[in-house]
């Protein structure tokens, strides 16, 4: 990229020619984004060996998920401003050394403290390449382009989904589960090399608000904790929810006349920005209520054993997967709403065969589940590439960090809405339930994208 290309904000040109650099600068995005996601996959895999290992039990060890988590998503804007303000490449490059060397803390603790401690580290580091992560592939490429390199970005996250619980497998299989974390040494230390590649985007002026940001950690750490405890204390997370809410309120009044608000406030007032934002949060809570569901009613109501569930199961991200080599280069020509439309309808149709499709046959199901991923790979990738062109080249970080949000909130809002109906519903149609009701969110997030203004 020439130095004036670098100072105005410009994206690298993108043409049909291979480009070295170009093509090293997606590896080290796209390896980076498989790096977190076979992280989160393996370490949900491993949490019964932590727990006998640590000597603690099963709820206890989720903590080791649930703090990750947090961290993630109180950090996604917090990341995406730093990286507008000090550059997207040294952010992105600082998230993946956070992140390694969180990982070789968490390989070395003995005890839960410490692995809680190197996992909510862990967060943060991820947290800058999740946010900046889609911003620096809009950099490497011209928009014309952008919604390949998204397909390419959801290719990469699905099959490292699809690759994180059999790599976790085959490791502790033969060693303990610190080396799961061990293993990310010499590869975040591989990205590490490969970020210097990434373009240079000019970084804003406007310095970083600290308040704004310890509002922004307040508001949503304590919004995650009250969806998180809605299942066995309502009436706490009710509490919680609320509080949040003042804060967002003090955090919205502070950032409201600033050019670039870390709450990306600005962005939000385009109604072709702010619809893909709802409609990712409900495809979200659908897509991920359905997989969580999804187990429970392939294992409890099919009598499955695990790991022939476990096979069935991999035939959704799979199927993100294959969509995803396709469906980018469809979004150039077709328009974005009329591709969410079909996703999201396609997402919905395939959960309702799961839950009600009249047999008792493990093998019928495999044609709904790939519609399922086949729609949420068109409704993903074609939502993203709104988002992303309704904003501005300079607003890209915040839009990728509140398009991290936007997912997260959905995985949070699906994990306590399974929970809630797991206990209020007897086990044997709980799964079910859960299962269409997650096909009326995919429904919803089609129908909102009616109403979009369309972009190509």
């Amino acid at each position: 990229m020439s130095e004036h290309s670098a100072r105005s904000g410009a994206s690298a040109p993108a043409t049909t020619s291979f480009n070295p650099r170009r093509a090293a600068s997606i590896g080290a995005v796209l390896s980076a984004m498989a790096l977190v996601v076979v992280d989160a996959g393996a370490t949900n895999l491993s949490l019964p060996s932590i727990a006998s290992s640590l000597n603690i039990d099963a709820s206890t060890a989720i903590l080791v998920a649930t703090t990750y988590q947090l961290a993630v998503v109180i950090a996604l804007l917090p990341s995406a401003a730093l990286g507008e303000r000090y550059g997207l490449r040294r952010v992105f490059a600082a998230g993946v050394i956070t992140f390694t060397a969180a990982a070789v803390m968490a390989a070395a603790s003995a005890s839960l403290p410490w692995l809680l401690l190197a996992r909510f580290t862990q967060g943060l580091g991820a947290s800058a390449i999740l946010a900046l992560g889609v911003a620096l592939l809009r950099a490497t490429v011209k928009d014309r382009l952008l919604g390949e390199a998204i397909g390419w970005n959801a290719m990469t996250v699905a099959m490292a989904a699809a690759a994180g619980p059999a790599l976790a497998a085959l490791v502790l299989s033969n060693f303990s589960w610190n080396w799961l974390f061990a293993f990310e040494l010499p590869l975040g230390l591989v990205v590490l090399i490969a970020t210097g590649a990434l373009p240079r985007v000019a970084p804003s002026s406007q310095n970083v608000d600290y308040v704004s940001i310890a509002l922004n950690v307040a508001a949503f750490g304590v919004l995650i904790l009250g969806i998180n405890s809605a299942a066995h204390r309502p009436l706490a997370a009710a509490g919680l929810i609320v509080a949040s809410g003042f804060v967002f309120a003090a955090l919205i009044a502070r950032e409201a006349r600033r050019a670039r608000p870390l709450l990306p406030l600005d962005l939000l007032r385009s109604a072709s920005f702010r619809n893909s934002i709802l409609a990712s949060v409900l495809c979200f809570i659908g897509q991920t209520s359905g997989l969580i569901a999804l187990p429970f009613y392939l294992q409890e109501s099919l009598n499955l054993s695990p790991l022939v569930a476990g096979f069935y199961m991999t035939v959704w991200p799979l199927s993100v997967a294959g969509t995803a080599l396709f469906a980018g280069r469809f979004s150039r020509w077709a328009s974005t709403s009329a591709l969410c439309v079909l996703g999201g309808g396609l997402l919905a149709l395939g959960m309702f065969g799961v839950a009600y499709w009249p047999s008792n046959d493990p093998n019928l199901l495999v044609p709904f589940t790939m519609t399922s991923g086949i729609g949420f790979g068109l409704f993903q990738i074609a939502n993203n590439r709104n988002m992303f062109l309704a904003a501005p080249l300079a607003r890209s970080g915040a839009a990728g960090g509140l398009q991290g949000t936007a997912r997260l909130l959905g995985q949070a809002g699906a994990g306590a809405l399974v929970a809630q109906l797991f206990v209020f519903v007897p086990m044997d149609a709980a799964p079910n339930l859960a299962i269409g009701v997650a096909a009326v969110f995919a429904l919803s997030a089609s129908l909102v994208s009616v109403f979009r203004p369309n972009t190509r």
